[in-house]
């Protein structure tokens, strides 16, 4: 097998080319404005794996290279929801059109595999468990907008070009070699002042947390096990972690244990978060993965991971 994965020197990408090296060749392409070509570098040395250097952007890029591969893995995207907010057209472009381009590349190179990197947020402002067909509440973020209108991309394609789609909504992914999120930016705060965290929000924010171990495997057992021309499947354990408990076992492995934690207080983090979200994994489940972490075990672990590589 041969395996493109755009956005493969990323923080998920990187976890899932050490999956796929098991399995055959596989080309990153990347422009590594977050991902760094250290977090590839086992499958590197390896010989089974090469990265480009490109920009999802260039469809010409991107068609050139994809061609004689069997799967298509998309994740590159906008990382950091929140920066939307000052670049109004960063979604549109990492997100919708990068997503339109590599699926174009796909037909135009003849691959015949598609499998996305969607999220969570594609249910909107919802504090009930959401399962496949819960989409009743449109997003609320720039980011969530561009995952629902990649989604839609991909049906599209499936159904007039005749593509294998796999769609992978995520919780919030955490772990090792992370690029954003909350534990590295409360560890990165704790380093900066060690003596106190601000956090946003009241601390009552709370989410599905998903080890990014237990993401590249979701993945890939969607891959082998998926029955559909269109394969719709959400990926995150079944419970859920409070903004509160994280900022604590944060401070608890950063260098100062008694830093004190402020919270700015509102439900919201930021205009376009959502502060309460459930995720219902049990069509995964029924396919016959179930993720080995917890949410609260996953965030345990990757703060421990975390505040290794921030703090030393």
């Amino acid at each position: 097998m041969r395996f493109f994965v755009i956005g493969g020197a990323g923080f998920i990408g990187s976890h899932l080319v050490d999956r796929l090296v098991e399995r055959g060749s596989v080309t990153v392409f990347d422009n590594l404005s977050v991902g760094k070509p250290a977090f590839i570098e086992g499958p590197l040395a390896s010989g089974k794996a090469t990265l480009i250097q490109g920009d999802a952007l260039d469809l010409d890029a991107l068609t050139r290279t994809m061609a004689g591969h069997d799967v298509v893995f998309h994740l590159a995207a906008n990382p950091e929801a929140r920066w939307g907010l000052e670049r109004t057209r960063l979604d549109l472009e990492q997100g919708t059109i990068a997503t339109y381009n590599a699926l174009e590349a796909a037909r135009l190179a003849g691959v015949p595999k598609f499998v996305f990197s969607s999220s969570g947020t594609v249910y909107g402002n919802t504090a009930e468990a959401c399962g496949e067909t819960d989409l009743g509440n449109l997003p609320i973020s720039l980011y969530g907008a561009s995952k629902f209108a990649g989604e839609s991309l991909i049906a599209a394609y499936v159904e007039c070009f005749k593509l294998r789609g796999y769609i992978l909504r995520f919780g919030n992914v955490v772990g090792p070699r992370g690029t954003h999120g909350a534990i590295l930016d409360f560890c990165k705060k704790l380093r900066e002042h060690p003596d106190y965290l601000d956090v946003l929000g009241d601390g009552r924010q709370a989410k599905p947390y998903l080890h990014v171990t237990d993401c590249a495997a979701g993945i890939l057992h969607v891959l082998d096990h998926g029955p559909d021309a269109i394969n719709v499947y959400n990926l995150a354990p079944p419970d859920w972690t409070s903004v509160a408990r994280i900022a604590e076992l944060c401070v608890a492995a950063s260098p100062n244990p008694a830093a004190r934690i402020e919270f700015g207080g509102g439900k919201q983090g930021w205009p376009g978060d959502v502060p309460v979200s459930r995720i219902n994994p049990e069509k995964l489940g029924a396919l016959g993965f179930r993720v080995r972490y917890t949410s609260d075990a996953a965030v345990e672990l990757s703060v421990k991971q975390v505040a290794a590589e921030v703090f030393g």
